[in-house]
């Protein structure tokens, strides 16, 4: 139980906001913020288009390199229990953890090209 309110709430809460704040930084807000139209009056817009690409390339990466490492460390278990009763499942176990690593591929790749819509 303890494990999961780990991975499930702790998590999320403590890497989400340090997530944005990199991700807000990196965006460079500063130069769409401000709009001087003349010399008195200034009118400040925010491109809140870029920071929501930012947020979710961050969550892009995250959610499912969580996903899969969850599913890395049940599937790997068992693939280990049945290597070591049959050595000739050797390639079948190996299959399903390189399947479940293919989802944390999958999620960065989501992200860089999320990230080059920047």
């Amino acid at each position: 139980m303890n494990r999961k309110l780990l991975l499930f709430v702790l998590l999320p809460l403590v890497l989400l906001p340090i997530m944005g704040i990199a991700s807000a930084l990196t965006v460079d807000p500063i130069q769409n913020l401000i709009t001087v139209q003349d010399t008195t009056t200034t009118t400040g817009t925010v491109n809140y288009d870029r920071i929501a690409i930012a947020f979710a390339a961050a969550l892009a990466i995250g959610i499912p390199a969580t996903a899969a490492g969850i599913a890395i460390s049940s599937a790997g278990t068992a693939a280990i229990s049945a290597l070591a009763e049959k050595p000739d499942t050797f390639f079948k176990s190996f299959l399903v953890v390189a399947l479940a690593e293919a989802l944390a591929i999958y999620g960065l790749i989501m992200g860089i090209l999320l990230w080059l819509k920047l």
